[in-house]
């Protein structure tokens, strides 16, 4: 199967995707969040390994090995992950790979959220995706208080002030970063389902039509250990 973007989208302002590339979708934040926390524990283990030479030393690098696999498993590990057959979301803790024709549509809430849909009589699921997370709370304030603001730009009488110049439209608030782009991932990944369904919608050389598999989950067993090693290892050394 092929994904031609190009054919969904046409006439929007870029291509999300070529055809059979692979995409990954992630928050840049969580990456600056891991590497920031990366260098900050190395330096502090290099520190230890030179200086510490007491129990209080041994129980401080045990907290800092575990505090780096609980921001690996909640910055690092969670993507989005597209190629030409299927969508894959790796959480912390789980990874679920869902087929192209098995995806009814994708939207947000407080994170980015697919749709799934196969079988006969059909059955329904919703997968969370915690890489791209959506502000909303944030927004929904933000355009209360701007809409408190426009309110209170009136005259003593009542009419309102004018701020700007001769039929100048009032300025709207810029949506914030975060929630732009998630909202610019959430299409992206709709406008790659459409583009395979529409390009895959039959299969097979007596032209059969595809048929939606269910989403695959799975744990993610070096996430797990990511986090139960260091645990283990900090409790040894407390208990020591």
């Amino acid at each position: 199967m092929r994904i031609a973007i190009a054919r969904a989208g046409r006439g929007s302002h870029s291509d999300p995707a070529a055809a059979g590339q692979r995409h990954t979708f992630r928050s840049p934040a969580a990456v600056v969040v891991w590497w920031v926390w990366l260098l900050f524990a190395a330096a502090n283990l290099a520190d230890l390994a030179v200086q510490g030479r007491d129990h209080l030393a041994a129980v401080a690098a045990a907290t800092l090995i575990l505090v780096t696999g609980v921001v690996y498993v909640a910055a690092q590990r969670p993507r989005i992950v597209t190629d030409d057959a299927q969508i894959t979301i790796r959480n912390p803790l789980r990874d679920h790979r869902i087929g192209w024709a098995c995806v009814s549509r994708v939207d947000l809430v407080e994170l980015l959220r697919v749709h799934c849909e196969w079988g006969q009589p059909p059955r329904t699921r919703r997968i969370h995706a915690w890489a791209v997370q959506h502000p909303r709370r944030r927004a929904v304030a933000a355009e209360a208080k701007a809409r408190r603001r426009s309110g209170s730009g009136r005259g003593a009488l009542g009419m309102p002030l004018i701020t700007g110049g001769y039929a100048s439209p009032p300025a709207a608030a810029p949506a914030p970063t975060a929630q732009a782009e998630a909202e610019k991932t959430a299409r992206t990944l709709g406008e790659l389902a459409t583009a395979a369904k529409a390009e895959a919608v039959w299969a097979g050389e007596h032209g059969e039509p595809r048929v939606a598999e269910p989403p695959r989950s799975s744990w993610s067993w070096p996430a797990i250990a990511a986090l139960a090693v260091p645990a283990l290892i900090l409790l040894a050394v407390c208990l020591a």
